[in-house]
């Protein structure tokens, strides 16, 4: 796609919450949709090695120290609760064993929006006790799904996606395509990272891809954030790094026309349907009737599912079943064979 000469970066330009919020009403944005996007990649059990005492990113055993995608998902859910009409909120997971770099499970069984913040913590935190996490890292299918709900909804929505790490070098290209086509519509993305990084690329989303219709990316480094504010001020002050482009994002999109119902949209394929949260698997999962303590796992090389013995760490391409699940003639492959980062 060639570049937009009439493209321009949007500048961080708010010192404080107050004048983000007068900013964002006084661009017209009376409501917006919130969605959720959380990273599953199994590099989450290591980047907390500074930031967060060694422990995994995705720890929820102990309430009066919630990790930083609750603290996260709390902080923004909070500070758009205004602008939200509904509180209906859309999130998923990407980046667990069965959904890899191609697909998304939805936090709510049949693809329905969780009901409120509170409702969407809980099941954050039910599906972070069971969830296999996996890899690579590609926010392409977040990306896309947020695109074909605002498809769908024809309203302004604010894709929240927050991770532990930088998009795996493999995914880079897809990522970075799925970020320019969803410059044709009204959305913008918020990426939030959480854990010791390095983030050098997600300054690259944000601040390269001049062929976007407009600027539609925004990264935030959570512990930045809260390392350079007081106690008292830290949640405000991410809050306003956060959302610090939405005012001018948002004049964009009316400008460009992107909410106008009467626009022809760009041709667009409709992504793979979201799978089923880990702890509710459907009929169609392809966890969905293995045995006790097996998983799925998308092989994004072949682009097909080998199955996982969580216990024994052994590996098969044959779907598993109750009758030869101890069969001592099944493949015993080592994991790390299968590079799940």
């Amino acid at each position: 796609m060639e570049g937009n000469a009439a493209f321009k970066f949007i500048p961080d330009q708010y010192n404080s919450y107050e004048e983000l919020t007068a900013a964002l009403r006084k661009s017209g944005m009376e409501k917006s949709q919130l969605m959720v996007g959380v990273d599953f990649t199994k590099s989450n059990l290591e980047t907390g090695k500074k930031s967060f005492g060694g422990r995994s990113l995705h720890d929820v055993s102990q309430p009066s120290s919630p990790n930083p995608y609750c603290q996260v998902l709390s902080i923004i859910g909070k500070a758009l609760w205004d602008f939200d009409d509904d509180h209906m909120i859309p999130v998923y997971g990407f980046g667990d064993a069965s959904t890899g770099n191609a697909f998304v499970f939805s936090f709510e069984g049949d693809d329905k929006p969780s009901k409120g913040l509170v409702a969407a913590l809980k099941r954050y935190e039910a599906i972070a006790k069971v969830v296999t996490l996996s890899g690579p890292t590609s926010f392409a299918p977040i990306v896309y799904q947020a695109i074909e709900i605002v498809r769908n909804t024809n309203e302004f929505h604010i894709l929240l996606i927050i991770a532990d790490g930088q998009v795996s070098p493999s995914e880079t290209e897809a990522t970075s395509a799925a970020i320019v086509w969803a410059s044709q519509y009204g959305l913008s993305i918020v990426m939030v990272g959480v854990g010791d990084g390095p983030w050098d690329l997600m300054d690259r989303f944000d601040d390269e891809l001049p062929e976007r219709a407009f600027d539609n990316f925004q990264f935030v480094n959570f512990n930045e954030v809260f390392d350079k504010n007081p106690k008292e001020k830290a949640e405000s002050a991410f809050a306003t790094h956060a959302l610090m482009e939405v005012p001018d994002q948002y004049k964009a999109i009316k400008k460009l026309g992107l909410l106008d119902e009467n626009r022809k949209k760009p041709i667009f394929m409709k992504p793979p349907a979201p799978l089923s949260p880990p702890d509710r698997l459907a009929p169609g999962d392809p966890s969905y009737g293995l045995p006790r303590g097996w998983v799925a796992v998308y092989d994004y090389k072949k682009s097909s599912y080998f199955y996982l013995d969580l216990s024994t760490g052994s590996t098969s391409w044959t779907r598993p079943n109750e009758a030869v699940a101890g069969d001592e003639n099944m493949p015993r492959v080592p994991v790390g064979r299968k590079s799940l980062c």
